[in-house]
């Protein structure tokens, strides 16, 4: 018996995880992949970050820019991804983000092997919805990450 394919629509019925100021919008989940690849759509408004440099043990990821323009550091070095732009990180490469315009900016991320999934960015929005507007708790963040093969940068 063959399964039905995996198919991203625009119906809107796609999962989205929303942390902090970041809206996440997943196309294809790692698990419905058989853990092939996860693509997700990011929203990055401006003055939102990720300040958790971390690097990826093991998988891979590649931004690809659709709107405005977001700043990626890698290894130290940081590059401005536009639209119709692309960065991959490899394994091991810390990196981080952030949108210091004033417009929005929008990306397409692919993570291959989809080993990392939409599990992993709910529970980060659950610690950060926790602390209730103020800082969260960067050990329970540290923690989840960790746990789904991230590593923060020291």
């Amino acid at each position: 018996m063959q399964e039905a394919p995996l198919f991203a629509g625009r119906d809107g019925a796609q999962e989205e995880v929303r942390i902090g100021k970041l809206a996440l919008r997943f196309l294809i989940d790692g698990p419905a992949s058989g853990a092939s690849v996860t693509i997700f759509e990011m929203n990055v408004p401006p003055g939102a970050n990720v300040p958790v440099a971390h690097s990826h043990d093991a998988f891979d990821e590649t931004i690809y820019g659709l709107d405005g323009v977001l700043t990626m550091t890698l290894n130290g070095q940081p590059i401005e991804v536009g639209p119709g732009e692309a960065l991959f990180i490899p394994r091991g490469g810390v990196h981080r983000f952030d949108n210091p315009l004033a417009a929005s900016a929008r990306i397409l991320a692919v993570i291959t092997p989809g080993i990392l999934g939409s599990s992993y960015f709910r529970e980060i929005a659950a610690i950060a919805q926790a602390a209730a507007g103020g800082p969260p708790d960067t050990a329970a963040i540290a923690a989840v990450m960790l746990r789904y093969g991230l590593t923060p940068a020291q």
